[in-house]
């Protein structure tokens, strides 16, 4: 417990204390928030936010990293290879993020990273994830990922092998990167009001930890608080660890949603909303709640699903539109809504989403035992 409040309150300062700090040196640097015409002239709040700083995502994956680490050492439990797997698609993703708003910054334009070249920087961060993720067993022969799809646990009769070695290993990359691309950037379509996407980001990782939390309460390898092979145990390593890092990093978000609330005083830009996501589908492939992550992560569903109602809508119509302007918030802006509105009743349906996850999770236990 030490390791969890040590991680979360380390962070949580980190970001609060420092934000002001780095957003100076961003102002100083030029970093700051490129607008898109057609968004100036549909939603003209907008244009006040240009030139607003910029990449605050870089502010809360430092604090992540440190909040974790002095958490970890704090509480002598040791970094694993769960937590750094975790680490290291928060800045993978983060990098290819922030290449894409330097782009936009350096070359003033809304343009960074086209589409392709953004999803093969994602591929390149999550396939060796991937990789690494299916070896180094420990002393019970777990690794921190598993051949498995799953929902609340592995779903046995769904092997990602069950057609041979060589077509598992390609199912397998292809199923971890398809989720770590479709999460990323489910989070990076959100990330369009004021603290939106870092707010809904505090309940669905917020979630994740909880669930981390309670999978090493009811460990199945007599690591946690449960007997081996109890009924309802998990079969999931470092789950203790995966708690620790996920605090970490929701207290780096609390702590810069202070800063990045109506009215925002620094944007996380794609190298924030990137590892949001990043974060997000590590969290459910190490705790095997894979499609868990739709319920949980709802809010960054519903924001993309909106984008893809769009189109096809528009395709299908020849030109007509479903909603008056894509994501769904920016619809409701259309309609008159006001942004703290949007925000704030936002962050309620992620939460409802994200214990609904957590309530399902935890019926799931209740009737395995």
């Amino acid at each position: 417990m030490r390791s969890l409040l040590t991680a979360a309150g380390v962070s949580l300062a980190f970001t609060l204390f420092l934000t002001p700090v780095f957003i100076r040196l961003f102002e100083k640097w030029g970093w700051g928030q490129v607008i898109r015409t057609p968004e100036n002239v549909h939603n003209p709040s907008h244009g006040a936010k240009r030139g607003t700083p910029t990449m605050g995502g870089t502010i809360f994956i430092l604090g992540a990293v440190v909040g974790y680490l002095v958490g970890c050492f704090a509480g002598n439990n040791p970094p694993t290879i769960s937590g750094w797997l975790v680490i290291w698609m928060m800045v993978g993703f983060g990098v290819v993020g922030f290449i894409d708003d330097f782009m936009k910054v350096r070359q003033q334009r809304s343009l960074g990273l086209s589409g392709w070249r953004k999803v093969l920087g994602q591929v390149l961060v999550a396939v060796p994830f991937g990789i690494t993720a299916l070896m180094f067993p420990n002393a019970s022969g777990q690794t921190p990922a598993s051949p498995y799809i799953s929902l609340f646990r592995d779903i046995q009769f769904l092997s990602l092998f069950a057609f041979g070695a060589i077509a598992g290993w390609v199912l397998y990359l292809l199923w971890i990167t398809l989720l770590g691309v479709a999460a990323s950037n489910s989070v990076n379509v959100s990330d369009g009001l004021d603290g939106l996407a870092a707010g809904a980001g505090i309940f669905v990782i917020g979630a994740y930890s909880l669930i981390a939390f309670w999978q090493f309460n009811q460990v199945c390898n007599g690591d946690g608080i449960a007997a081996p092979l109890q009924a309802g145990c998990y079969d999931t390593r470092d789950p203790f660890d995966l708690a620790i890092v996920s605090a970490a990093f929701i207290g780096a978000l609390v702590g810069f949603l202070w800063w990045n609330t109506s009215k925002a005083k620094i944007f996380m830009g794609d190298v924030g909303s990137m590892a949001i996501g990043g974060v997000m589908a590590a969290m459910a492939i190490l705790t095997h709640t894979e499609l868990l992550m739709i319920l949980v992560g709802g809010i960054y569903v519903i924001a993309s699903g909106s984008v893809i109602l769009q189109r096809l809508y528009f395709k299908l119509t020849r030109g007509k539109r479903l909603f008056l302007m894509s994501p769904l918030h920016h619809h409701l802006e259309m309609r008159g809504w006001s942004e703290v509105t949007i925000v704030v009743r936002f962050w309620i349906i992620a939460g409802i989403l994200a214990v609904s996850g957590v309530g399902l999770f935890y019926v799931e236990w209740l009737a395995q035992s």
